[in-house]
C-alpha cells in the first residue's frame, strides 16, 4: 500500500464524530498523512466545515465519494448505520482497497456478507477515546485476504493515535469492555475521588488535577514497572495506614466485583450487537 494515484487519498473516514476526528487529528499531528491526503464524510455540514476550516481535510456528504476516491476506508459510523452505509458503498468498493471498521459486534463475516464478498480486505478494530490526547489503544484483526505488509501499514495509521495490538477475533469482545468502554468507568472513578476532594474541603479544579494525575500515573507504573498491580498497591499500603484502611472500605463495598460484573455486561452487549 501507499501508492493512492487511482484513489487520489490515502485515507477516507466515513463518519465524522468524535472518534473518528480523534483519530484523524491524531494521524495528521503524526504526520501518518498530510491533512490534504484525507477525505471525510459526514451527514453534518456544520461538522465538515468545522473539520475543513480547523485540519484542512477534504469533505463532502457524499459517502461514495470516499469508497471511490481512498485507498485506505475507515468505517466511522455507528453500529445501527452499517447496513445502511455498506449497501451504499459497496458497489463501489474494490479488492485493491483496505476497509477499517471501528464499530462493535460487527464480525468479519458479516462484514463480508454485508458487502457482498469474501475477497475483500477487511479488518476490524476497537479504538477507545483516549486517541483524543495521543494515548489511544486500539485491537485490530484482519481478515485472511490482509497481507502482512498491509496490517503493518494499518498498524501504522493507528499508530498515529496510541498503541496497537493484534488479537484473535473471539477476543474483541473483551476489549469492548476492557479498553473501548472503560475511560468511562475510569472518569466515573475520578470524578468520585475528586468529589470526595472537594468534600474534604479542596477547590474542585485542583481536585480533579489531583485525582487525574494519581490515576495517569498508576497507569503508568503498572506499564513501565511490569509489577503487578497488586504488588504495586501493597507498596502503598503501609501496616495499620492510611491506604489500607481506605482498600478495606473498597473491598467491603464491592469495588472489585462491580468492576467486574459491569465489564461482563459490557461484553455481552458488545455480542448482542452483531445478532
Amino acid at each position: 500500500m501507499g501508492n493512492n494515484e487511482k484513489f487520489g487519498k490515502k485515507l477516507g473516514f466515513i463518519g465524522a464524530g468524535n472518534m473518528a476526528t480523534a483519530m484523524m487529528s491524531g494521524i495528521v499531528s503524526g504526520e501518518i498523512f498530510h491533512a490534504d491526503e484525507i477525505i471525510m464524510s459526514d451527514v453534518s455540514d456544520s461538522r465538515l466545515a468545522f473539520l475543513s476550516e480547523k485540519y484542512g481535510v477534504e469533505t463532502t456528504t457524499d459517502n461514495t465519494a470516499v469508497a471511490k476516491g481512498a485507498e485506505v476506508i475507515i468505517l466511522a459510523v455507528k453500529p445501527q448505520y452499517y447496513t445502511q452505509v455498506i449497501t451504499e458503498i459497496a458497489p463501489f468498493v474494490t479488492e485493491e482497497q483496505l476497509i477499517i471498521t471501528i464499530a462493535p459486534g460487527q464480525t468479519l463475516s458479516s462484514l463480508s456478507e454485508r458487502f457482498g464478498s469474501d475477497k475483500l480486505k477487511i479488518i476490524r478494530t476497537m479504538p477507545n477515546t483516549p486517541a483524543m490526547v495521543g494515548a489511544g489503544i486500539t485491537a485490530a484483526t484482519p481478515n485472511a485476504n490482509v497481507t502482512d505488509d498491509e496490517l503493518a501499514y494499518v498498524r501504522r495509521i493507528l499508530g498515529g493515535f496510541g498503541i496497537s495490538e493484534v488479537i484473535g477475533e473471539n477476543l474483541m469482545d473483551a476489549v469492548v469492555s476492557v479498553s473501548g468502554s472503560s475511560p468511562a468507568y475510569v472518569f466515573m472513578f475520578i470524578e468520585a475521588m475528586a468529589d470526595a476532594a472537594v468534600a474534604d474541603g479542596m477547590p474542585r479544579a485542583q481536585a480533579y488535577r489531583f485525582a487525574a494525575q494519581a490515576v495517569m500515573g498508576s497507569a503508568k507504573m503498572v506499564l513501565e514497572t511490569g509489577k503487578h498491580p497488586g504488588e504495586l498497591k501493597d507498596m502503598v499500603c503501609s501496616p495499620a495506614g492510611t491506604t489500607i484502611e481506605a482498600v478495606c472500605v473498597l473491598e467491603e463495598k464491592g469495588l472489585r466485583s462491580a468492576v467486574i460484573e459491569a465489564m461482563q455486561a459490557c461484553t455481552e452487549r458488545s455480542r448482542s450487537l452483531g445478532k
